[in-house]
């Protein structure tokens, strides 16, 4: 990733409106910022969320609060809990999320 053309700018996350994403089951509500070709969201996952496929596309998260689980399409299921991160590559690992109690993560993809 290269970071560049970028200008400084602090983002307050609290005045970024959010688009809602249904899933297979519950909702994701989605505060996105697009600097070049860096997309930056704070998401946060409603109880009982599942996402309706499986996702290609590479991603850096941390959990700011709750917990959930990724399921790898290869049968490998990874949890991550408040003050966890993973990070996955573009075109590899097809995988998708659920939570039981919801979550709100820091996305950078």
């Amino acid at each position: 990733m290269i970071l560049q053309n970028i200008p400084f700018d602090a983002v307050d996350w609290t005045a970024v409106p959010e688009d809602r994403h249904d899933g297979e089951t519950g909702y994701a509500d989605w505060k996105t910022r697009q600097f070049g070709d860096i997309r930056v969201r704070v998401v946060t996952y409603s109880p009982g969320y599942k996402a309706d496929h499986w996702c290609k596309k590479g991603h850096i998260i941390y959990c700011l609060e709750g917990d959930m689980m990724t399921e790898l399409h290869d049968g490998r299921q990874i949890e991550l809990r408040k003050g966890m991160s993973y990070q996955v590559e573009d075109g590899n690992y097809p995988h998708r999320s659920y939570t039981k109690n919801g979550a709100k993560l820091f996305i950078v993809d």
